[in-house]
C-alpha cells in the first residue's frame, strides 16, 4: 500500500498552456518600471485613437476655409520660419488654422509612436500589439511627408484625396490596436458562422470605396483648401451619384448583415455594435444629401467628414466582435 500511495501522489497531472491576458499584464506589471504600466500604454493607444480622428476632421477645416495655403512651404510655415507671421497678402485666420492643424500632426505622433514604444517595452512583449501599433508612427511619418508633397504642388487633388485616406487607415489601426490590449493573445475564433463573417469584411471593403469616392466628389467640388487649386475636371453630379449608389449598397449590406446577426443569435455586443453602425451610415447618407441638396456648405462639409471618422469607428467596432480570443484559466488540465 505504501509504494502504490507514493505513485499516485507522485503523478503528474498535464496543465494546459496559458495565454497571456491583460489581466495577467496588469499583474506582472505591478512594482514594474512606470513605462511598462498598462495604464500608460491604454491611454496612448486611445490617444491615438483621438488624435487621428480629430486630424481628419481639421483637415477639412483647412480646405473648407481657404487655408491649404496659410502657411505656404513645407517643413517651414513661412520661408525662414516654422510659425506663422504677419505678412502682405496672407489673412492671419488662415495662417492660424492651417499651423494648427501642422501642429495636431505633432499631437498625432506622439500619441502613435508613444503607443509603440510603449508596446515594445511592456513586459511580457505583445508582438501582434507592437506590430500593430508600428502602423502608427510609420504612418504619421508619412502624412507628415506627404502633407510637404500637397503643399509644394499647391494642393493639387491627388495629393489631398490620399492625404484623408491615410488619416482614416492609421484610424482603423489605432482602434485595433485599443482592441487588442483589451484581449488575450489566445487564437481568434469567430462568434457567427464563416459566411457572415465574410460579408462582415466584404462590408469593410465598400466602406473603402465609398471613403474613396467621396474625396473625388470633395476633389471635383468647390473646396479645394484655396481658391487659386485646380479641381478634378469630372462631373460633380456623376461622382456625387456613384458616391451616393455606394452608400445605398452599404447601408443594404448592413441591414443584410445585421438580420444574419439576429437569425444566429449572435452575441449581443455584435449585434448592438452593427445596429449603431446602421444608424451612424443613416445619419451619415442623410449628411450627405442635404449637403448636396444646399450647395455644400462648409459646416456641412466638416460635418461630413467627422460622420466618416465615426462611421470608420463603428465600422471597426463591428468586424472585431465577430470573433473572439477566450482567454484559458491558469491551471486549467488538459
Amino acid at each position: 500500500m505504501g509504494p502504490d500511495r507514493h505513485r499516485r501522489d507522485s503523478t503528474v497531472v498535464p496543465m494546459a498552456l496559458t495565454e497571456t491576458s491583460p489581466s495577467a499584464t496588469g499583474a506582472a506589471a505591478a512594482g514594474s518600471p512606470w513605462f511598462r504600466s498598462p495604464t500608460l500604454l491604454k491611454v496612448f493607444a486611445w490617444a491615438a485613437v483621438i488624435s487621428n480622428g480629430g486630424i481628419a476632421v481639421t483637415g477639412a477645416t483647412v480646405r473648407v476655409t481657404g487655408s491649404g495655403l496659410g502657411c505656404e512651404t513645407w517643413p517651414e510655415c513661412q520661408p525662414g520660419t516654422l510659425i506663422p507671421e504677419a505678412r502682405t497678402g496672407l489673412e492671419g485666420i488662415h495662417q492660424a488654422i492651417e499651423f494648427g492643424n501642422r501642429t495636431l500632426t505633432g499631437v498625432v505622433l506622439i500619441a502613435s509612436l508613444g503607443t509603440f514604444l510603449f508596446a515594445w517595452l511592456a513586459r511580457p512583449r505583445r508582438s501582434s500589439v507592437v506590430r500593430l501599433a508600428l502602423a502608427g508612427p510609420l504612418g504619421v511619418l508619412f502624412q507628415a511627408v506627404w502633407g510637404g508633397v500637397v503643399v509644394r504642388t499647391e494642393l493639387t487633388w491627388w495629393t489631398v484625396a490620399p492625404h484623408m485616406l491615410v488619416s482614416l487607415v492609421l484610424l482603423f489601426f489605432a482602434i485595433a490596436v485599443v482592441v487588442r490590449l483589451g484581449e488575450p493573445d489566445a487564437p481568434a475564433r469567430p462568434v457567427v458562422p464563416k459566411p457572415l463573417v465574410v460579408l462582415a469584411r466584404v462590408t469593410v471593403v465598400v466602406l473603402g470605396a465609398l471613403c474613396v469616392a467621396g474625396t473625388l466628389v470633395t476633389a471635383a467640388g468647390p473646396h479645394g483648401g484655396d481658391a487659386e487649386t485646380p479641381r478634378l475636371e469630372l462631373p460633380v453630379r456623376t461622382l456625387a451619384q456613384i458616391h451616393a449608389d455606394l452608400m445605398f449598397t452599404y447601408i443594404g449590406l448592413l441591414v443584410a448583415l445585421t438580420v444574419g446577426f439576429l437569425a444566429v443569435k449572435a452575441p449581443r455586443k455584435l449585434i448592438r455594435r452593427s445596429w449603431i453602425l446602421v444608424g451612424v451610415t443613416a445619419g451619415q447618407g442623410l449628411i450627405g444629401l442635404v449637403q448636396y441638396a444646399t450647395g455644400v456648405p462648409e459646416a456641412l462639409v466638416v460635418a461630413h467628414v467627422a460622420g466618416a471618422v465615426l462611421l470608420v469607428g463603428a465600422a471597426a467596432a463591428m468586424l472585431f466582435a465577430t470573433r473572439e480570443r477566450p482567454a484559458v484559466a491558469v491551471g486549467a488540465p488538459v
